[in-house]
């Protein structure tokens, strides 16, 4: 008998042949429903399945008390009942529109009407050139071959030819019965068949020589192209159509969730245990698609937006075609649109503004489109605007479309200067109360100067708007807010206002007034727009050098278009924007005109500006400039009055010089006439006027340095005069305030 030995595995211990443990039974209970009697007898012990459970050892953690195995933690749904806002809510959110925009929105159906004209005019006339030369001799061509397949079909169908292969069966199968079956069927057929073309073709033949007698020429000509065109059609190979595409199909794929899925595993957003959901079916969304993903718990928009180019990466498009939206529902809910092309270089268009009569700058006006092509209005209510970019990405054109919207508007007074002194803003003259260019002196003019007067005259309006508007009656000004009606009232001299500084590096590295910009600057930006003087400045070197942080800070919109790092980018749009995913450095150079924009509205995104060139301006301009006419409200540098660098830099030596010695207060209305013999050819103008405006003239040029008029008594003929006058303190303390800047800076 062959004997089978056992061997211990290779790893197990030496020596352990005796008993070292025991088996002991585990302590079982039966469950028994309640009603049934407790079973007693031998037969209590036994286990059967689906009866008995384990007795486990209580556990010793004294916040268990109480509870119970298995019992749902989650409240019950009628503990918290949805509130009739709630339901609203979710029910308005879940709620898809009736119409599309582009059959609500007017802007939208001119566009879609002006495509289509466009689009369809151009198929037409595509096959009307490609008809006489290719279509009629492709039709010629293939028309024999279309006869000899239609009278081929036409015999197969008269002589049963699809029963053909059931009867050559029955033969095969030596199935008399059946075969003599199908055989009857087939004469009748053809029977019926032939008396029924016997019968078409007579109708044929009469309806023809009917035609061929009886029929107009165009019209017989218009049955044979008919009828040639169908043998054509008939006769065409199916692998080479007979009419050409009259448009070029782009790269678009379908996209499916399969992509999508492939997209966040690449971009580490998902793992093997916990991957995406979809909300929603994925769905074409215009000249795109829209899709709707829930991210993995724990995973937020912002990660998604981190991860922005290696989701392009692995939906296979360039990272110019994805776009992110933030759903408010979730933290973790991400929207994405997936252009079919890449929508930042196809142009937005002229400007509207070409076609305006007039617009009211107190309502947002339109200023470019987004990736989508929506409309995206502007508005410089109670805001400053930061525009940065490198050379030649249409920084200063995107700027300038913003002034044109000003200058439409007849009752906002425009200030331009431009560091660069390019053409780009040379027509603004038409219309601006001040303007300047470059930084160089020149036909007796110092720009720097005109700008720093300007700021100077600006500063004091806006510290004068705040007290104004503090005690005008409450009829007409609620709540001490400028509203439209008193800007547009030209007794109080408060209108809307725009400063616009281009190249504003310029200025603030002017080695002599440089300081004094950036200081009279920083408080306009912080402090003028609540009363409606709204400061916008455009620069290439956004640096901390070129254009402190101190003034980048206080304006609340900013608008990045190309740059050349996330630094630069984050530096004009803010701290902390790269983080949000808004990076202008990511932008091509082919994107000219497209900006990030952040903090004009509560979204941020992208604008394609409308292009408005240097001949769209001057149009605009002069119409500008005759709507102001005709209002009467062109003032300033555009209606020729003396600048205000030439009185502001010289009215306090000159006042000073035309002071006599001991002379502590004098009236104003002598000051000025005074100033009239010192310097006929700049103060001439103002000895002309009467007395009280004579006085005002002085009050308003001496404004800007801060300093005030006061009531002084005269004894004239006996009698006590009171007029308003200046006091040489003032005078001198001014000087010396000026004097000691200078030095500083």
């Amino acid at each position: 008998m062959t004997e089978n030995p056992e061997f211990p595995p290779a790893d197990s211990p030496e020596n352990t042949d005796d008993r070292t443990a025991a088996v002991l039974p585990f302590p079982l209970k039966k469950t028994a429903p309640a009603d049934s009697p407790t079973p007693t007898g031998e037969g209590e012990d036994v286990v059967k399945p689906g009866e008995w459970e384990a007795e486990l050892p209580d556990t010793d953690d004294p916040e268990a008390d109480g509870l119970t195995d298995g019992a749902p933690v989650d409240p019950p749904r009628e503990a918290y009942p949805p509130s009739v806002a709630e339901w609203m809510e979710a029910k308005d959110k879940a709620r898809l529109p009736v119409l599309p925009d582009w059959v609500k929105l007017p802007d939208q159906r001119t566009a879609v009407r002006k495509w289509a004209v466009r689009h369809y005019s151009a198929v037409i006339g595509y096959h009307a050139v490609r008809l006489p030369c290719i279509y009629t001799p492709k039709v010629l061509w293939y028309s024999p071959r279309g006869a000899w397949r239609w009278s081929a079909a036409i015999g197969r169908w008269v002589f049963d030819a699809e029963g053909k292969s059931l009867r050559l069966h029955s033969v095969a199968n030596e199935d008399a019965a059946e075969y003599l079956k199908l055989s009857r069927q087939r004469n009748d057929r053809v029977r019926l068949r032939g008396i029924v073309a016997t019968v078409a073709g007579i109708v044929g033949l009469a309806a023809t020589l009917t035609l061929f007698v009886m029929a107009p020429s165009w019209l017989l000509l218009l049955a044979v192209a008919t009828f040639t065109t169908t043998l054509g059609v008939v006769g065409a190979p199916a692998d080479r159509p007979l009419i050409d595409l009259a448009k070029v199909t782009f790269r678009k794929r379908k996209l499916s969730s399969d992509i999508v899925i492939r997209a966040h595993e690449a971009a580490g957003l998902t793992t093997k245990d916990q991957t995406i959901a979809f909300p929603r079916p994925i769905g074409r969304d215009g000249d795109g698609w829209r899709v709707i993903v829930d991210l993995p718990y724990g995973k937020t928009f912002e990660d998604a937006m981190k991860a922005h180019a290696r989701l392009a990466s692995g939906m296979d498009i360039a990272p110019t075609q994805l776009f992110l939206d933030k759903d408010e529902t979730s933290g973790r809910r991400v929207s994405y649109w997936i252009a079919d092309r890449d929508p930042l270089a196809v142009p937005s268009g002229r400007s509207p503004l070409l076609g305006a009569t007039r617009v009211d700058f107190w309502k947002p006006f339109p200023w470019g489109v987004d990736e989508r092509g929506n409309a995206v209005m502007a508005t410089m209510l109670w805001l400053s605007l930061l525009v940065g970019a490198v050379p030649r990405q249409g920084k200063t054109f995107s700027a300038r479309t913003i002034a044109l919207a000003a200058a439409l508007d007849p009752y906002v007074r425009l200030y331009v200067f431009d560091g660069k002194a390019s053409p780009d803003w040379r027509k603004f003259a038409l219309v601006a109360h001040r303007i300047g260019f470059g930084i160089v002196p020149k036909n007796g003019i110092d720009p720097v100067g005109h700008l720093l007067a300007s700021l100077r005259e600006l500063k004091a309006d806006v510290e004068d708007r705040y007290h104004r508007l503090s005690e005008l009656p409450l009829h007409v000004c609620p709540e001490g807010k400028l509203t439209p009606e008193i800007s547009r009232d030209k007794k109080l001299n408060m209108p809307l206002t725009l400063f616009v500084v281009d190249e504003v590096q310029e200025y603030l590295t002017h080695p002599e007034h440089g300081k004094e910009i950036l200081s009279l600057m920083v408080y306009l930006a912080r402090v003028a727009p609540a009363v409606g003087v709204s400061v916008m400045t455009a620069t290439q070197k956004p640096d901390d050098k070129a254009c402190p942080s101190e003034l980048r800070d206080q304006h609340q919109a900013r608008f990045a278009l190309r740059v050349g790092a996330y630094q630069v980018s984050d530096t004009i749009l803010g701290a902390g924007s790269y983080s949000e995913g808004l990076d202008a450095s990511k932008l091509l150079k082919s994107h000219k005109g497209v900006g990030l924009l952040k903090g004009m509205s509560d979204d941020s995104g992208i604008v394609r500006t409308y292009l408005a060139d240097g001949r769209d301006a001057e149009r605009v301009l002069t119409r500008a400039a005759a709507l102001r006419e005709a209002e009467g409200t062109l003032s300033g540098d555009a209606v020729g009055e003396v600048p205000a660098v030439e009185l502001s830099a010289t009215i306090l030596d000159d006042v000073a010089a035309v002071l006599g010695k001991g002379e502590a207060k004098v009236w104003s209305e002598t000051v000025v006439d005074r100033l009239a013999d010192l310097r006929p050819e700049v103060y001439g103008p103002w000895a002309e006027l009467e007395p009280k405006p004579k006085a005002e003239a002085l009050t308003a040029a001496l404004k800007p340095h801060g300093i005030g008029t006061m009531q002084i008594s005269r004894r004239i003929d006996g009698e006590q005069v009171n007029k308003r006058g200046i006091k040489r303190d003032d005078i001198a303390a001014a000087i010396t305030q000026r004097n000691q800047k200078r030095d500083a800076g």
